[in-house]
């Protein structure tokens, strides 16, 4: 059965980014120390590709990631950065599959008072900054179709920096990032599937329906054998990659396939926390940091070519939309949710911490920088200037947001205290006790 979430009387009031029940809480802040953790290594992996593309074996940087290998009969024989962006990320994708199914049947995502907060936030922190993008290059010849580029939030980035310097924010800050960043990567992955497919091929994509009907077939039976589900997972990415659907998407069908509830009380977790559990550490601290390595190695060219990148149009609409575009979209989407339901903000906050969140939504990374490959190619000209821009509106994000969290940082320090003494009553949150 899913975990139990505390129920409030018909008719009540529901409160904003409030705190949320124990079992979500838990669950929550496992998957945030997770994240923290990879984003640290994409951190990592992304200064390293950086250093190394600067320096003077940039050349051998190139080669490595333009190395190809696999089955060329399979047409398979890739380049390394092509088997990262599209191999390696559809375990990232795998896990935010499962992550999204679990949110909408067990998690906060299934009670419409809940959910309507972070989705709508999420909505206007898509909408805004691919308008802002749009704008900005009106009239420049085959840039809009970097528009979707500024709309993603990179959740793990996102979290390596409040590790640095939030890492007292409240829980309920924290949940609320979380769920946006679930909702966002739903919006990104429909963004990708749609608006990123240019030659698709209906044959192989209607014969992936056979291994992963195989695989939904056998989780659905609670069939954990790798020996069956890896080959029937790995087919259905190669036959959705061979439609020219971008492979990613393979990642989420396989994961909203997996069985979210028990099928019987006390029989441990259920089969998608059991996948979530195995995989998450794979996705954030292998899959994503060999990606970030092999995309954010990007030649600058010193100061000059800074300037000359940051102020091309396509950096512009990027590093605009990611910094003002995210901000302005997910602080006025929240509002309007609040102000036109029945929900109210937590008394605990301000929209000043409303505010901070969406500007540390501002960090793109991930996805930005793969829709960045897909709309003008991995190492044209364009990409290269949208990396340089997704990367500079990142850190200008994390600046911002630092300075907007200190500002609170003693109400946060003092909210996350009661929090403990209230996690510390009776070993039962105070929160789970009073039923909100």
């Amino acid at each position: 059965m899913p975990d139990p979430a505390p129920q409030r009387p018909p008719g009540a009031t529901a409160r904003a980014l409030d705190r949320r029940s124990w079992p979500e809480a838990s669950r929550a802040a496992d998957i945030l120390r997770k994240e923290t953790v990879g984003g640290v290594l994409l951190l990592i992996g992304a200064l390293v590709a950086l250093v190394w593309a600067n320096s003077a074996w940039a050349d051998s940087y190139t080669a490595l990631r333009e190395l190809r290998v696999g089955p060329a009969a399979w047409h398979l024989d890739l380049s390394l950065g092509t088997w990262a962006a599209d191999g390696l990320l559809a375990i990232f994708f795998f896990v935010a599959g499962l992550e999204l199914k679990r949110e909408f049947v067990s998690g906060d995502l299934r009670d419409p008072r809940r959910a309507i907060v972070p989705v709508a936030a999420a909505v206007g922190g898509v909408i805004v900054p691919a308008v802002v993008y749009a704008l900005v290059n009106i009239g420049n010849p085959g840039a809009l179709g970097g528009w979707a580029i500024p709309t993603a939030t990179d959740i793990a980035f996102a979290l390596a920096v409040l590790a640095v310097i939030g890492h007292s924010l409240p829980s309920a800050l924290r949940t609320f990032l979380l769920t946006l960043a679930v909702v966002d990567d739903l919006i990104a992955i429909v963004i990708i599937a749609v608006f990123y497919t240019d030659d698709l091929s209906i044959g192989p994509l209607l014969l992936a329906l056979v291994p992963l009907a195989a695989f939904t077939a056998a989780v659905q039976r609670r069939i954990r054998s790798w020996w069956l589900l890896l080959p029937l997972a790995a087919a259905t990415w190669a036959l959705v990659h061979a439609s020219g659907v971008h492979a990613t998407v393979s990642g989420v069908l396989l994961g909203f396939a997996v069985p979210v509830i028990r099928r019987r009380a006390g029989e441990g977790p259920g089969l998608a926390e059991h996948f979530e559990h195995r995989l998450r550490p794979v996705s954030a601290g292998l899959a994503v940091p060999v990606f970030a390595f092999f995309a954010a190695g990007v030649t600058v060219g010193g100061v000059s070519g800074l300037v000359s990148a940051v102020t091309d149009p396509v950096a512009l609409g990027v590093i605009l939309g990611l910094v003002g575009g995210k901000a302005v979209g997910i602080t006025l989407a929240t509002y309007a949710a609040v102000r036109f339901t029945r929900a109210e903000l937590d008394s605990d906050l301000r929209w000043l911490d409303v505010v901070a969140v969406a500007v540390l939504g501002g960090i793109g990374f991930t996805v930005s920088l793969l829709i960045g490959e897909l709309a003008f190619g991995l190492g044209t000209p364009r990409d290269d200037v949208a990396k340089i821009a997704v990367l500079t509106g990142s850190v200008v994000a994390a600046v911002f947001a630092t300075v907007l969290l200190r500002l609170r940082v003693r109400a946060h320090r003092r909210i996350c205290e009661q929090e403990s003494v209230d996690a510390d009553h009776d070993g039962v949150p105070d929160v789970y006790q009073r039923g909100d």
